[in-house]
């Protein structure tokens, strides 16, 4: 069975590996097609260096932030043109938001006497995107929490202080984004949101009405009766499926990239269309 991943990412994120880590990794783990799908970022791209054509067949992509109903959410742009003006104005656009979003954290952190917020998130992040993770772990470092998830469950995580949203650009603006850059717009990990089934399926059906082609059916290790929920969602509306471990680091049982990623068998495979 061909192992393919579309969803991972490089420590031009929130990553662990190099890009060139990541991929050796995943030629390691088998993976035979992969996808690092940053947020907000492509400098992932800019550093990859193939040597043969033994390494996985590298899909170009990218994880937009953006919210829906006062609800953030994930949008992956696949296949995309990386030197397309579309996508460089769309990661321009985002980083300049991931900023601002940072910006805004920090000031919340500080407030209730998180000292140096935003420049211990920076040191943590390098010159990488800046996120909620490099807060987390400058929490763990300052002994405000004991461990990253209790910095999201307690700071950074959804209605807390570090829940921003409001920065980020529109998702018709970011689907619009990736179909001008000739990708394909995927919903990412859309069992991860806290939804009703009754509001997954609203927000599936305003994403495929504003050009959306696919949503991930499996995200990493998942329960099989939300991975054929989602597979009922995207062939009732008529969307492809994609899949991803949604790998961050080794280590992570939860998302390898050696999983097994097998879409059920009424799905249309998002690669089909490539």
């Amino acid at each position: 069975m061909a192992v393919i991943d579309l969803h991972s990412h490089s420590q031009k994120s929130d990553g662990l590996l190099s890009p060139n880590e990541l991929l050796q990794h995943a030629f390691e783990a088998g993976v035979e097609m992969l996808s690092i799908t940053d947020h907000d970022t492509l400098l992932a791209y800019q550093e990859i260096e193939r040597s043969g054509d033994s390494l996985p067949l590298l899909i170009p992509g990218v994880e937009f932030s953006t919210e829906w109903n006062r609800t953030g959410i994930h949008v992956l742009g696949l296949n995309i043109d990386l030197g397309c003006a579309a996508m460089e104005h769309a990661v321009s656009v985002q980083a300049n938001a991931r900023l601002a979003r940072a910006e805004q954290i920090a000031t919340g952190l500080e407030r209730i006497g998180v000292p140096d917020a935003l420049a211990g998130a920076r040191a943590f992040a390098g010159q990488s995107a800046i996120g909620r993770p490099h807060f987390a772990h400058y929490l763990v470092q300052c002994g405000f929490v004991k461990d990253l998830g209790q910095a999201f469950r307690k700071y950074l995580g959804a209605g807390k202080i570090g829940d921003v949203k409001q920065h980020w650009s529109s998702m018709e603006q970011i689907i619009s984004w990736i179909r001008d850059a000739g990708g394909t717009a995927v919903v990412a990990h859309p069992g991860k949101y806290g939804m009703t089934r009754t509001r997954r399926a609203a927000l599936i059906e305003e994403f495929k009405q504003l050009g959306g082609g696919a949503i991930e059916v499996i995200s990493g290790l998942q329960d099989p009766a939300l991975t054929a929920s989602l597979a009922a969602c995207a062939t009732a509306a008529g969307l492809l499926a994609s899949c991803g471990s949604d790998f961050h680091r080794p280590g992570q049982p939860w998302a390898r990239l050696d999983m097994p990623l097998q879409l059920p068998s009424e799905c249309k495979p998002v690669w089909d269309a490539w």
